[in-house]
């Protein structure tokens, strides 16, 4: 896991590729969840899609002011990734926008592209 959050911190996604089945993963895991085979950390673009995405209204989680964004984001590279969605208004997102990776904090976030 130490890769992956190293590339964060340098600007970096990462996503794990399965060496046995070639699955794609996000967030990092110690095995493939498919066939429990070994993963190796791959760069991807950063760039990708809104599949489905919900806006959050009351948190109990401290340094989350509401409303924000949890997104599932559709990479070409043919993995799902997650994160929160930034410099957008909740009425301006939808299905399909097209988002690029941006790290606030060393942590992946995504932003309208």
């Amino acid at each position: 896991m130490d890769a992956y959050w190293a590339a964060c911190a340098r600007g970096e996604l990462l996503v794990q590729r399965c060496l046995s089945c070639d699955r794609r993963v996000h967030l990092p895991a110690d095995d493939c969840p498919s066939c429990a085979g070994e993963l190796r950390f791959e760069p991807v673009s950063g760039e990708g899609t809104i599949c489905t995405y919900t806006v959050v209204h009351r948190t109990f989680a401290e340094g989350f002011a509401v409303p924000y964004v949890l997104a599932w984001v559709d990479l070409p590279e043919g993995v799902r990734a997650f994160g929160q969605v930034v410099e957008c208004p909740p009425e301006r997102l939808r299905i399909g926008l097209p988002v690029r990776v941006t790290f606030l904090d060393d942590l992946p976030h995504w932003r309208p592209a």
